[in-house]
């Protein structure tokens, strides 16, 4: 995983900046409750988008391990934010009323307990708010970079961390009822054929790193031979799925 102290100073730049903050904030205000509510932002990171949540009758507060991350988001948040760990957090079981969770269970080797903290602090009726499958983002059916990645992805992708049913289940046995579903464009984040050959040979593409050298090779071959080398694909859309705490546990055998 990245050094977030590390990466804070430019974070925001390379990850879509102001257009892809405001597009995720207002998916989420899609789905968040209305009127006065209290708001936790799990993995605030530099607070892009946790700022623009802020409402007059609205508390928000972010949380996050980085002090490098928090100490941007600091000044988006002035006093509201936390120091913490997302699988503990520092907060009363059920006392907000919704928790956000952006780009952060596809980072997970098992985001389960985050899920569990989510849902312990929500107070009954509120509402859990999650990105989800933020690989798949990036493949629509007519493109031709997904064309290519295809058999790859298929092959050494198939458990994706944030895998939407998945996430439903669990937040399902948590108590939490699917409560509502929204997208928003990853502004500027449509890559070229020749980025995504790039980023694949730079082993920054986690499905590329477990396959065989000559499948990864024959990848990066085809996309070179794709037309438009320089030209960027479609901007990925971003999915967020809502959960309502019920006051009923679901039991599922173990």
């Amino acid at each position: 995983m990245l050094d977030y102290d590390d990466e804070a100073r430019h974070y925001d730049a390379t990850r879509g900046g102001e257009p892809r903050a405001r597009a995720a904030a207002e998916a989420v205000e899609r789905l968040l409750p209305q009127g006065p509510c209290t708001v936790l932002d799990i993995a605030c990171g530099t607070g892009i988008v946790t700022g623009r949540l802020r409402r007059p009758e609205r508390k928000v507060v972010g949380v996050d391990r980085s002090p490098g991350m928090l100490g941007l988001a600091a000044r988006r948040l002035p006093g509201g934010v936390v120091r913490g760990d997302a699988t503990a957090l520092p907060f009363a079981s059920g006392t907000v009323d919704a928790v956000v969770i952006v780009w952060l269970l596809h980072l997970l080797p098992d985001p389960a307990p985050v899920l569990t903290e989510a849902a312990r602090v929500l107070r009954p009726g509120g509402v859990l708010i999650t990105t989800v499958d933020k690989d798949a983002a990036y493949f629509t059916e007519d493109s031709d970079i997904a064309e290519v990645t295809a058999d790859l992805r298929r092959a050494y992708a198939p458990r994706v961390p944030d895998r939407s049913a998945w996430v439903l289940d669990r937040a399902a046995e948590l108590g939490l009822r699917t409560a509502g579903r929204t997208e928003f464009p990853g502004t500027g984040q449509g890559r070229s054929p020749r980025r995504w050959r790039e980023a694949i040979e730079a082993g920054d593409i986690t499905w590329c790193t477990h396959a065989p050298r000559d499948r990864v090779a024959d990848v990066c071959r085809r996309l070179a031979a794709l037309p438009d080398q320089d030209t960027a694909r479609p901007d990925p859309m971003y999915r967020l799925i809502a959960g309502q705490k019920t006051t009923v546990r679901r039991r599922t055998a173990r």
